[in-house]
């Protein structure tokens, strides 16, 4: 489905990015995708993507939060795979406190890494995508953006902010063939949700009609669509994939 494009995906070395490089790799995608720090680890999903399925596969250690790297970032993926034909912002971390006792820090790191890396990674490849008359942007956001969480104000306000952000690009890039939705996950089983308390993940399981956690597939599997072109005609969308927990 995605023979002969590419694409960047941020925190591609872990969980939903790490799903969703494979998926695409899988449908014939030649993957560009960023990791924090774990060299290694980035290394070998490297190789790993590039044997198997036989794509173009690079990482880049880059800071999605910050503005000069992303634009250095964007510079040498272009360079590197002669262009770019989808963004897939998926960059993200929690930080959860309850407001009393919540820090500056912990906000302005979240809204960072979270809202501001949606900001930096599309404004880099702005000119590229406009310049092609083409291009699909999908950002990451949560259910919880919708809902709002207790103990997650931060992480909240971060995700809802890449809904409006989604709606007001798509209306901004439209007339430019270049399309921006967003996907918002519910309860995926990740390296994250594993750490939790196993009442916790059961009280989550109750609330979900299909009666389990969802799978990064499954969160691929929607971003493949929107990075596709069955999906020509869907811009400015948030799609959830939660299992029925959000109606």
């Amino acid at each position: 489905m995605l023979s002969g494009k590419t694409a960047l995906i941020t925190g591609a070395s872990r969980g939903i990015g790490m799903g969703i490089a494979e998926n695409f790799a899988k449908n014939g995608c030649n993957i560009a995708f960023t990791f924090a720090s774990s060299v290694e680890k980035a290394k070998a999903f490297e190789t790993e993507l590039a044997s198997k399925y036989g794509v173009q596969v690079k990482g880049y250690q880059s800071n999605a939060a910050n503005f000069a790297e992303s634009e250095t970032l964007a510079q040498s993926v272009i360079a590197d795979f002669g262009k770019v034909d989808i963004l897939i912002n998926n960059a993200g971390i929690t930080r959860d406190a309850l407001m009393l006792r919540m820090s500056e820090e912990q906000w302005d790191e979240v809204i960072n890494t979270n809202l501001k890396s949606a900001f930096n990674l599309t404004k880099a490849f702005l000119k590229h995508f406009l310049g092609n008359r083409a291009g699909s942007i999908i950002n990451m956001t949560s259910v919880v953006g919708i809902t709002g969480n207790a103990g997650q104000a931060n992480y909240a306000a971060s995700k809802a902010g890449m809904i409006g952000f989604t709606k007001s690009i798509a209306k901004e890039l439209g007339s430019r063939n270049v399309r921006c939705n967003a996907v918002a996950p519910g309860f995926i089983e990740t390296e994250m949700t594993h750490a939790l308390d196993e009442n916790v993940k059961k009280s989550w399981m109750e609330t979900i009609p299909l009666k389990r956690g969802g799978t990064p597939d499954d969160v691929a599997n929607v971003c493949l669509f929107l990075a596709s072109d069955m999906s020509a005609y869907v811009t400015g969308q948030t799609i959830s994939v939660c299992g029925g927990m959000l109606m």
